[in-house]
């Protein structure tokens, strides 16, 4: 009977086997899975609105247009570094409006700290080729690979055009 109940907690705490295990919400409250772009790549971004990355929507948004056949972006809001994500649901939808932003946005989540969101966690904590640990500004960007394998991390200077992004796309 211990044996069970240990097996039990067990698979309730296991660690997720990938992006495609973790349940989200989009900005509007909509639940969806990243497994729904199962054989795409994915290009995770911690975003805010009043931030000096923040003009890095627009390109974001030319990014996905550019490679829609092959990439998803999906962006999320987070208030981790210097209160520049304060606002809500409606404040983010205005800001993401302004640099025309249709690829999807979720609802605001934390991404270092107690609070951490699950998702994010899950990728600082990743073995990567890049590096791991904590985000440390807004607009960090994590590239995943059709299957969901993180290929690549970006730190926030890294433009979303910028070559050493396209080129693994």
């Amino acid at each position: 009977m211990k044996f069970l109940a240990f097996l039990f907690a067990f698979m309730f705490l296991a660690a997720p086997a990938s992006v495609y295990d973790f349940k989200l919400k989009t900005i509007d409250g909509d639940n969806f899975s990243l497994a729904k772009y199962k054989g795409k790549k994915i290009l995770i971004v911690n975003t805010a609105s009043k931030c000096g990355y923040t003009p890095q929507y627009t390109d974001l948004q030319k990014l996905s247009e550019l490679y829609k056949d092959k990439l998803v972006v999906v962006g999320f809001p987070a208030n981790n570094f210097a209160n520049q994500e304060p606002g809500t649901a409606a404040d983010i939808k205005a800001c993401t409006a302004k640099h025309n932003v249709t690829f999807t946005i979720t609802e605001k989540v934390s991404v270092k700290g107690d609070d951490i969101s699950p998702l994010f966690k899950y990728l600082t904590e990743t073995e990567n080729p890049d590096f791991t640990g904590e985000i440390k500004w807004n607009f960090e960007k994590f590239l995943l690979d059709e299957n969901g394998k993180l290929i690549h991390r970006y730190r926030s200077a890294t433009k979303p055009l910028d070559p050493v992004i396209t080129s693994k796309i």
